[in-house]
C-alpha cells in the first residue's frame, strides 16, 4: 500500500477514539449519523534524503455536523487536531510518521448543516525492513 493509503486508515483509526463522533470513513458515507468525519486522500510529495524514502503529506479530514451553531463542531474540529497530532510511530508496511502539524481549521456552513476542515502536514519514512 502506498504511503498515502496507509496514512489515511491511521488517521481514520485515530479519529475512532473521539468522544460524540459516530464514525469517521475514508469516503463520504451514503448514510452516517451526524456528526462524522471523512479523512480526504492525502496529497503528498517527495521527502526523501540520501538513502531514505520519505513522504510529506497535506491531510484534510471533514467534519460535518448539523445544527443552529458550530458549537459542537469546534470542540469535535479540537479533537480532530489532538488525534491527528498524537500519530506517532509506525503506521504499516515499514512508514513511520515523524512530525504532524496543524496547518489550518475552517468551518463553514452549508443548507443545514457545517464543516468543519482541518488540514495537517505530515512527514513521513520509510524504515528499511
Amino acid at each position: 500500500m502506498s504511503a498515502a493509503a496507509q496514512l489515511q486508515g491511521a488517521v481514520v483509526l485515530a479519529l475512532a477514539g473521539i468522544e460524540g463522533l459516530t464514525g469517521a470513513f475514508d469516503a463520504p458515507p451514503v448514510r452516517a449519523a451526524l456528526p462524522h468525519a471523512v479523512v480526504d486522500a492525502p496529497v503528498t510529495s517527495d521527502w526523501s534524503a540520501k538513502g531514505v524514502t520519505g513522504r510529506e503529506a497535506r491531510l484534510t479530514v471533514r467534519v460535518v455536523d448539523g445544527g443552529e451553531r458550530p458549537a459542537r463542531l469546534q470542540a469535535l474540529a479540537g479533537g480532530v487536531e489532538d488525534a491527528v497530532s498524537a500519530i506517532d510511530g509506525t503506521i504499516g508496511e515499514g512508514w513511520r510518521v515523524v512530525a504532524v502539524r496543524p496547518v489550518q481549521t475552517r468551518i463553514v456552513r452549508s443548507g443545514e448543516r457545517w464543516t468543519a476542515s482541518v488540514v495537517c502536514a505530515v512527514r513521513m519514512y520509510r524504515e528499511e525492513t
